[in-house]
């Protein structure tokens, strides 16, 4: 078995607020029903932020989770990384502030910005920075969308949530680590799902705020046709370069916004359902974070165990997307 990149993940973790909206809360916000969202996203319910709190406060508390998990202190770290859209500052980074709550000045710390395909993009820079650190990298996917989702916006605010999940991850001789990666991205689609206000472009004025430009916005059937056909060649490709057969991959962690997307991903690789990880009905869409929550979840259910071969497929605003097959 050949390694595009060794590397062991010693543990993993997830945070969600505590707060959960049902669908059948959003039957009295908006135009829709419990029926409707199940049917067409497989969603049931999401978790939603307090005010007082922010993405870094999701990852500090999944990091903590995964040190622990990892048995390491914050002090062991040579790194942060954050892919994250919904930043508690542009600058500093949510990186940052994960490191001034971790106490832990000194090592690098930066966000990755990839919308949904965020951890993905995070853990590929990760490992390939693993040799130069030569100690444990803190990566972790955040995404607060409740505090940028337009909740009159029927087509959007009922797939959105909340959550952080992260992963501790160390240079190893071991068998284990990268069979493949790839990542892409194509900007010219970039207005299908977008922010459009509130950076250099658009900067935020009391206009920008009463036209409720500082929220997501999606045409959600031009960017579901894009995702299902990218997912699913992605996912296939990172099967392909692997050099493994998908009757081979023990569990898919694909990307969860849509249960109808991961259908017709899973249909395209060639791996059952039966061997796809979905979580999607009682989180919704947290972007950035659903991947790593996944993740943790099926590690700490004993879905995966060392020696399983995982396979991650993503797609996100930018458009941009990842797949990759991962040997845990």
């Amino acid at each position: 078995m050949k390694f595009l990149r060794r590397f062991k993940i010693l543990g993993t973790g997830s945070y969600l607020p505590e707060k959960v909206l049902t669908n059948h809360d959003l039957e009295k916000i908006v135009d829709t029903s419990d029926e409707w969202i199940k049917t067409r996203t497989g969603i049931e319910k999401r978790h939603v932020a307090r005010k007082d709190e922010a993405t870094s406060d999701m990852v500090i508390e999944a990091a903590k989770v995964a040190l622990e998990n990892a048995k390491l202190q914050a002090s062991d770290l040579g790194a942060i990384i954050v892919g994250t859209i919904s930043p508690d500052t542009f600058f500093p980074s949510t990186a940052c502030w994960v490191q001034k709550g971790l106490g832990i000045p000194g090592i690098p710390a930066f966000d990755i910005s990839a919308a949904c395909s965020g951890f993905m993009y995070s853990l590929e820079v990760a490992s390939s920075m693993l040799p130069a650190i030569g100690k444990p990298i803190l990566v972790a996917g955040s995404d607060l969308l409740s505090k940028i989702t337009n909740w009159e916006d029927r087509g959007t605010c009922v797939l959105l949530g909340d959550g952080a999940g992260a992963v501790v991850i160390a240079p190893t001789d071991e068998d284990c680590g990268y069979l493949s990666s790839l990542l892409g991205a194509d900007g010219s689609l970039g207005e299908l799902l977008i922010q459009p206000a509130g950076g250099s472009r658009i900067p935020p004025t009391h206009e920008v705020l009463d036209k409720k430009q500082h929220l997501l916005q999606m045409k959600g059937n031009e960017v579901f046709k894009y995702a299902v056909r990218t997912m699913g060649d992605a996912a296939v490709a990172a099967i392909e370069q692997a050099g493994v057969n998908p009757k081979e991959i023990d569990l898919f962690i694909p990307h969860q916004a849509n249960i109808r997307i991961i259908e017709s991903t899973c249909k395209r690789a060639n791996v059952p359902m039966e061997k796809t990880h979905i979580t999607i009905s009682w989180h919704g869409n947290m972007s950035a974070g659903t991947i790593p929550i996944a993740f943790h979840d099926a590690v700490s259910k004993g879905l995966i165990k060392r020696g399983s071969l995982v396979l991650f497929a993503a797609f996100g605003a930018g458009f941009t997307w990842g797949a990759s097959v991962l040997k845990f």
